[in-house]
């Protein structure tokens, strides 16, 4: 796998698609760049789906839930494992089986709708209509929360899911007319009951199949909770979740299926990368004011900024892919400061004041000092601290879960790995809130200039290309 970039990155347009052509042309050109070769080069194209494929090119298309299965499965470190799919789309929930490089469909037919659609349906509820993470967030103020209401009112068969006639009546009437930070208590009882209703799913599958290993995929697993809750449940020996495990990982899938590539790790850290050269010609090109410093120096430079409570802009290597920014094109802040999440809620997001932040840390620290799964290297689930007081200004609740993502030795950019050392020693530990480069309502930065407009079209304080350092 030499390359992965999403179109909406590179034409700076949230959700973008195809073009006219029926192609992606500008992530296309993108990856080709990366890997050195050209549009004559490429000899099959390859689609999660069939509904625009062009016509007149080589083509290989897979169902939209066997493509969720093959790439949860052929990144995964298993060579054997059940696979689970939760998607929006029919058949809504799917069950696989993975060997070697093969991914067959196990009979187990599905009714109705699936754990997805009752997550966006109890959302739409509460009044988050189509923002399933605001849901997200304002239950992970209170992650281990019960309610016998919310276990009376959905139950799980074999094959379906089920639900009281008037469910969403009675759920508008135990909402009323409260705000969101009111409503906390009712959209964490509902995540709890729905993953508890999951965890129920995931221990019919290892009966039936007998498998120790489980992958997840489907736009489900970008809800942090559950990913947390199927790997601590201990249904399964260990879990997978894809660094993309909804839509727009499937074209991974796809190229993996198509080009019968052998099951291997998959990277995020294979965007567009520019090279020192290219950095400074958009900044002189921008004439703009920065300092050219050596590599300990750029870091200990950001380390002093964010002991100062400052946010830095960091902008490292080839962009990473997914959801989650990884430490390749990040926005980072210390977690010790008093006032980090009323700088990123109120200057930089635009959020609400209850809206926490994901972390990122070495993992060996972050296991000593917060509960949660044995890893999370692509910031998939949640974690509560042991010392709340500690963690007190980064933490919306003292009840809140946190996402994480754990850095190992192998794990993020180098130079990310680096700083997050580097502060641990100057501070009271080796992480950092990591929040993704973006400006208002627009996809993660992808090149410099990029980086650039929403360094300076923001509340970044600092922003770091490398060696080369900006300040306002």
């Amino acid at each position: 796998m030499l390359a992965i970039c999403p179109q909406e990155r590179v034409t700076r347009v949230r959700g973008a698609g195809f073009n006219a052509t029926g192609l992606p042309d500008e992530a296309i050109d993108a990856v080709l760049r990366r890997s050195g070769r050209s549009r004559t080069d490429v000899a099959t194209y390859a689609f999660a789906d069939a509904g625009s494929v062009p016509r007149g090119l080589p083509t290989v298309v897979l169902d939209h839930h066997e493509a969720h299965a093959c790439a949860a499965f052929f990144p995964s470190p298993f060579e054997t494992a059940a696979i689970v799919v939760c998607d929006h789309g029919a058949p809504h929930v799917s069950v696989w089986e993975g060997r070697g490089a093969s991914v067959t469909r196990i009979d187990w037919p599905w009714r109705g709708d699936g754990f997805a659609e009752l997550y966006s349906q109890c959302a739409d509820v509460l009044g988050f209509h189509a923002a399933e993470q605001r849901m997200e967030a304002l239950a992970r103020l209170n992650p281990d929360l019960r309610a016998d209401w919310a276990e009376s009112m959905f139950a799980l068969q074999e094959d379906q899911l089920c639900q009281t006639p008037d469910w969403r009546e009675t759920l508008k009437a135990r909402c009323g007319q409260g705000s969101h930070l009111e409503k906390a208590p009712v959209a964490a009882a509902l995540q709890a009951r729905i993953g508890d209703l999951l965890v129920d799913f995931l221990a019919m599958v290892r009966r039936r199949t007998g498998h120790a290993h489980v992958c997840l995929g489907g736009s489900l697993f970008y809800n942090s909770h559950f990913n947390g809750r199927a790997k601590l449940s201990g249904v399964f020996d260990d879990v997978f979740v894809p660094m993309d495990p909804g839509n727009s990982g499937l074209a991974l899938a796809a190229a993996l299926h198509a080009g019968g590539i052998p099951r291997q790790p998959v990277s995020p850290f294979l965007g567009p990368e520019y090279s020192s050269d290219e950095v400074k010609g958009v900044l002189d090109n921008c004439k703009l004011t920065y300092r050219w410093v050596s590599e300990s120096e750029s870091i200990a430079l950001a380390v002093d900024a964010l002991r100062k409570g400052q946010l830095v802009g960091w902008f490292e290597g080839a962009m990473e892919a997914g959801p989650r920014a990884l430490g390749a094109r990040s926005i980072l802040a210390s977690p010790f400061n008093r006032y980090v999440l009323d700088n990123l809620n109120r200057f930089l997001k635009h959020r609400d004041p209850w809206r926490g932040y994901a972390l990122s840390g070495l993992h060996d620290w972050v296991t000593d000092r917060f509960t949660g799964p044995a890893a999370s290297p692509f910031m998939e689930c949640d974690y509560t601290a042991k010392d709340v007081a500690r963690f007190q200004h980064v933490l919306p609740g003292r009840s809140a879960a946190v996402r994480i993502q754990t850095v190992g030795n192998g794990g993020g950019p180098p130079r990310f790995r680096a700083l997050l050392r580097a502060f641990g020693e100057a501070s009271e530990g080796p992480i950092l809130v990591n929040t993704s480069f973006n400006g208002f309502q627009e996809p993660i930065v992808c090149s410099p200039r990029d980086a650039i407009r929403v360094f300076y079209g923001t509340g970044i304080d600092m922003l770091v290309f490398g060696q080369f350092v900006l300040t306002k």
